[in-house]
């Protein structure tokens, strides 16, 4: 019976890949990717492949799903590979795929774990955040990673900002369904057009983490409606534009001798390696900061393309790997000033 249903399931889903997106990702990523863009197509087109970490919320500690995780095999990330590692932080993944349910939102109940790729932690561990920190997640809902900050962290003042209405709405029910009321005080949310924060808050922040909208490989891959997806394509030109205009404020959001990480959810070398470019080129109190440690201590649990970067990873779903596609980069806010 099982077997009968994933069966039907999984045709189900394999009739909803867009071809038109297929296709594009195609012309693109087999010139970008080479021979590693047969292996990343083949987990992307099937979702019976992709794997959910387990986020552990340190606030409402569960105790029992631990064992249960330990139990079935489920293994922790990054502890022990990483030196600058949280002890508070505890993520749980599984070598095979499987999802447990997510919780549901409950008033006044804490939720006891997110689910999660497990790539998207890495640009959270990059932002290497400190108690008492003022932080700012610019482009924050879902919330994912704020409440990822949290569990690394209690920051002096985290400000969450997002500025589409219906996902700011997912925002705030995400840190309340995961963060206590008197941490809750030091978290202000906001709904500012990202590009416009750095003249709002000039130098107020200590870290700045900039999860940029982006072509969200996984997701446009599955759009229901071609005459959209046809749309979205058109448009993906216009990314990056609106990517660097949004690292642009976030640096002027920034201390001088503060962090910057900027990541994003896609393959596509024109929202990654190439807006960091741009960045390096027209801010000279912008500096690029070498992260290829991460890559060689968790080469077990992530694989990653090159990026030609030292300040760049870019991390590619792999078989028994199918985590990503995740982008993250490191910079740091030099005491000179730079050109705009």
């Amino acid at each position: 019976m099982l077997t009968r249903l994933k069966a039907k399931s999984e045709g189900k889903l394999a009739k909803q890949i867009c071809k038109v997106v297929l296709d594009h990702f195609e012309k693109q990523y087999s010139k970008e990717l080479g021979d590693a863009w047969n292996t990343v197509r083949e987990i992307l087109t099937s979702p019976s492949c992709w794997q959910y970490a387990v986020l552990l919320n340190r606030f409402n500690y569960p105790f029992e799903l631990e064992k249960d995780l330990h139990l079935k095999g489920y293994h922790t990330l990054f502890q022990g590979s990483l030196p600058n590692y949280p002890k508070s932080m505890k993520c749980y993944l599984s070598r095979t795929p499987g999802r447990i349910p997510s919780e549901r939102h409950q008033i006044g109940n804490l939720k006891k774990y997110y689910l999660l790729n497990a790539a998207s932690l890495l640009p959270v561990l990059a932002l290497e955040l400190r108690d008492g920190e003022k932080v700012l997640d610019l482009c924050a809902a879902p919330g994912g990673k704020s409440i990822a900050l949290l569990q690394c962290a209690c920051p002096g003042y985290l400000h969450c900002n997002e500025y589409d209405s219906l996902r700011l709405k997912w925002l705030r029910q995400t840190l309340e369904s995961f963060i206590p009321q008197p941490l809750i005080n030091v978290i202000k949310v906001s709904e500012l057009d990202g590009r416009k924060m750095g003249d709002a808050q000039p130098e107020m922040f200590d870290k700045v983490l900039v999860d940029a909208p982006c072509s969200n490989d996984r997701s446009w891959l599955f759009s229901s409606d071609s005459q959209k997806a046809s749309c979205r394509i058109s448009q993906r030109r216009n990314l990056p534009l609106l990517q660097i205009e949004l690292l642009r404020s976030a640096i002027k959001a920034l201390r001088p001798g503060g962090i910057l990480v900027y990541s994003t959810c896609t393959l596509s070398k024109a929202e990654n390696q190439d807006v960091i470019s741009e960045i390096l080129n027209s801010h000279s109190n912008i500096m690029p900061m070498d992260i290829k440690g991460i890559a060689r201590t968790c080469s077990h649990d992530f694989t990653f393309a090159p990026t030609g970067q030292e300040c760049g990873l870019l991390v590619i779903p792999d078989k028994g790997k199918a985590w990503g596609p995740m982008y993250v980069a490191k910079l740091k806010k030099s005491w000179s000033t730079g050109k705009w």
